[in-house]
């Protein structure tokens, strides 16, 4: 075996779990773990903790070796207008407004974790850790994240140990799904990113809601999972915070 991959699932709430059962039906039948990116609030909609059926199904999933990270608040991006064109690139174009911790202040952060925490509490789950709508996240976040007590953060392409600030590399293949011609691009990017990433001790497949409404991309994903699990070891992200840096 090459190394670990992890795979994460982001954006589950009540109102997207059938489309996440579409992409779970993928990871179970390889027998894969999967870390599961909570949304407490998920666009103001239904709050996770007040769906019996959905806090009973996260915890049959926890039951049987998954784990839950909480993923934001309500998964708005909600820090005003963009201060700069590569803040409004990062907040417009590469994400839909939904990079929610990318213009934050640590007080506003501090509010929107300790009431996604009070979800979880509610719901009777311990997130294993947090990660940043888009993985954006201002360098207050980081700060009042740090201070937290939460295990771990995550950006694209490394985990970040809070109490310690180490950061371990782990790299994700990610779909964007907006238009066909990110389809696409994501399609040849990720073939060929895994490629160049054939060596790494540590590689992520960061699943969505929304590739399972692309055949094509729900087709690419089971061939991706499936070459993964031949070739490395399917962990938690969670489990790689032993590791040395």
């Amino acid at each position: 075996m090459r190394g670990g991959f992890a795979v994460s699932l982001h954006d589950v709430a009540p109102t997207t779990w059938s489309a996440c059962e579409r992409l779970l039906a993928l990871t179970d039948a390889l027998r894969l773990p999967v870390t599961l990116l909570v949304v407490p609030h998920f666009h103001g909609g239904t709050r996770a903790d007040l769906d019996p059926g959905f806090v009973r199904v996260l915890r049959d999933r926890v039951a049987r070796g998954d784990e839950t990270v909480l993923h934001g608040y309500f998964r708005e991006d909600r820090g005003g207008r963009a201060r700069s064109p590569g803040d409004w690139f990062a907040r417009r174009l590469y994400t839909d407004s939904e990079g929610e911790f990318a213009a934050l202040d640590a007080d506003a952060a501090t509010d929107l974790v300790a009431r996604g925490r009070a979800v979880f509490a509610a719901a009777g789950l311990a997130p294993a850790g947090f990660v940043a709508p888009a993985w954006l996240m201002s360098e207050a976040s980081v700060a009042v994240l740090g201070a937290s007590g939460l295990r771990y953060a995550a950006t694209r392409d490394a985990l970040i140990d809070l109490p310690s600030g180490r950061r371990i590399a782990a790299p994700s293949l990610v779909y964007s799904t907006r238009a066909r011609w990110r389809r696409n691009l994501s399609r040849a990017w990720n073939a060929a990113r895994l490629a160049t990433l054939d060596g790494a001790p540590r590689i992520r497949a960061a699943l969505h809601p929304a590739d399972a409404g692309h055949a094509a991309v729900l087709a690419d994903w089971e061939r991706l999972l499936g070459r993964l699990a031949r070739e490395r070891h399917g962990v938690l992200e969670s489990s790689w915070l032993g590791a040395t840096g």
